[in-house]
């Protein structure tokens, strides 16, 4: 019977493979399969771990936040009520997967792996650092702009009963329920073949979401220190999306490939110039340093994917008045548009969030002086 059950999930992992971001090789499909298997085998309830004498002290008080942050999800997000979450892995790599990605030398659009339940996606994992590697440097021989990324956490879309993860079980409290409820998010609402509305969408329940949090059970010290973290990343955002403006522009011109790739260097050093004079009102905070040592295309690529649409999720969010409820039944009649509809809906909806934050922004500034 053990073996029978193991057999039965490595088939449905298999064709799972395309949550966990794959392509038609089988030997990645068997990858894919084994890893998320190994994962699962390991799991260990939240309950018998809080009652076990021989768990960790601090191990014990993570998981009672974990287990505080999942009831929060369901009770006040409208967020699925699952068995996620409810269990816990401990591994021994710092992260439980590696995501691969990868774009052209000349252009922001990043490489797609599809698979026929998943559907086409813009990443592919590994659960293996060095075969990660591998393919990627595979990429890169054929010329293209590659990046290796840990990735703390997965969502299996309800297919299976996710774990809670080492990976992130030490991480400040607020961090955890930001990943929590973005990956929970991935549970509620999935679009076939569009990677930019699901990771914006996950985003902007993350920010709503711990919004709600903080306002209920964070402390003064926690509100400010996550009002410091969204200026910071406000500011980085807005940095990267000015730059990209720019390649845009640059791949899109007529210039020779060898002026092309000296114009291209040249953006990314401004870029870093930019950064270090942001990062001169940060009080010392360098989180961000580790991402602009090696810039090129699919770092922009990946980040687009998960800021693109942030800003009219927002507006949807505002627009129903801040009911999870309702905005999650908003957020499901525009992804039953067709993509050219949904996406040219999300542009307005963004343009009209910028607006309105600009106009507050303005009026704060006059009242102000």
């Amino acid at each position: 019977m053990f073996r029978l059950r193991h057999l039965l999930w490595l088939v449905v992992g298999l064709l799972l493979a395309g949550a966990l971001i794959a392509c038609s090789d089988l030997d990645y499909y068997l990858h894919t399969a084994g890893g998320h298997l190994q994962v699962m085998a390991e799991r260990k309830p939240i309950p018998d771990l809080l009652t076990d004498q021989t768990t960790p002290a601090d191990l014990r008080k993570k998981l009672k936040e974990i287990a505080w942050i999942r009831h929060f999800a369901s009770d006040r997000l409208n967020l699925p009520d699952n068995g996620s979450y409810q269990s816990y892995v401990e591994l021994d790599r710092p992260y439980v997967l590696w995501n691969v990605v990868a774009t052209p030398e000349f252009s922001l659009d990043a490489l797609e792996w599809c698979f026929p339940f998943a559907g086409c996606v813009q990443y592919r994992g590994y659960f293996n650092l060095e075969k990660a590697g591998q393919f990627a440097a595979a990429l890169q021989d054929e010329g293209y702009d590659t990046i290796v990324s840990g990735v703390p956490a997965y969502s299996t879309l309800s297919w299976f009963d996710d774990p809670a993860l080492s990976t992130f079980s030490n991480w400040p409290t607020t961090s955890i329920a930001r990943l929590l409820f973005h990956e929970l998010a991935h549970q509620k609402l999935y679009v076939q073949d569009d990677s930019a509305f699901n990771e914006s969408f996950a985003t902007a329940v993350e920010l709503a979401g711990v919004e709600l949090w903080l306002e209920r059970f964070g402390s003064e010290k926690d509100k400010m220190e996550h009002k410091r973290q969204l200026k910071r990343e406000d500011q980085f955002v807005k940095l990267i999306a000015g730059t990209r403006d720019k390649l845009s522009t640059l791949y899109s011109g007529t210039l020779s490939v060898a002026e092309k790739r000296e114009a291209k260097s040249e953006v990314f050093a401004e870029l870093r110039r930019s950064y270090d004079r942001v990062k001169m009102s940060w009080d010392g905070y360098s989180g961000y340093d580790r991402w602009f040592r090696e810039l090129n295309n699919a770092k922009f690529a990946s980040l687009n994917t998960y800021h693109r649409w942030v800003p009219a999720f927002k507006r949807v969010m505002a627009q129903e008045n801040n009911s999870f409820t309702a905005f999650f039944s908003r957020c499901q009649q525009i992804a039953q548009l067709p993509q050219a509809r949904r996406s040219e809906l999300l542009e307005r909806l963004g343009h009209e969030q910028k607006n309105e934050v600009s106009a507050s922004q303005t009026a704060a500034r006059k009242r102000n002086s």
